[in-house]
């Protein structure tokens, strides 16, 4: 049986899992996250959410948001790996776009004992760009971007590797 198998199946025991997603600005990681997290025993925890909600008002510039995620990994890494612990799956909708970020949810998984998936979202950025657009129109979405931020931020995005040595589920 593989990875996947087991979260379609509930009849077969559930295995925690911490679900990763990975892709660029407006690729779909918050939509598939959210898809993700439809499973039984599954929290949904997004990064979006808890920074709006914490440091929103304050967070202006690209710099603010490293500052400010990486304030939130610091306390929310204990927090996932108790919940898989728990026995429960975790989707973590936080952007896995390096080899840091990875780096850090592979210490959670590892911490907890649990399987893991890294969801990579293969969207070209032009399409990412249109995605974008719609969003910020809409202001359905905490934070706004604009080309430019995405370019800034789009220049540090790494792929997942393979001797990364993730199960990847690419889309």
């Amino acid at each position: 049986m593989n990875s996947s198998e087991d979260l379609h199946h509930p009849q077969t025991p559930a295995v925690p899992r911490l679900h990763m997603v990975c892709g660029k600005i407006a690729s779909g990681k918050s939509t598939l996250a959210g898809t993700l997290s439809q499973f039984p025993a599954t929290v949904l925890i997004s990064e979006d959410f808890w920074l709006a909600g914490l440091f929103g008002a304050e967070m202006v510039s690209v710099a603010d948001y490293v500052r400010y995620s990486g304030r939130l990994r610091n306390v929310m890494a204990p927090h996932v790996v108790r919940i898989l612990e728990q026995g429960l799956s975790v989707v973590l909708d936080f952007p896995a776009n390096t080899p840091e970020t990875r780096q850090w949810m592979r210490d959670i998984f590892t911490r907890a004992g649990a399987a893991h998936e890294l969801h990579f979202l293969d969207v070209a950025n032009d399409r990412c760009k249109e995605r974008l657009r719609a969003r910020n129109r809409a202001e359905m979405h905490e934070f706004s971007a604009s080309d430019a931020q995405f370019d800034q931020i789009t220049a540090h995005f790494v792929p997942p590797q393979p001797d990364e040595g993730f199960n990847v589920v690419r889309y």
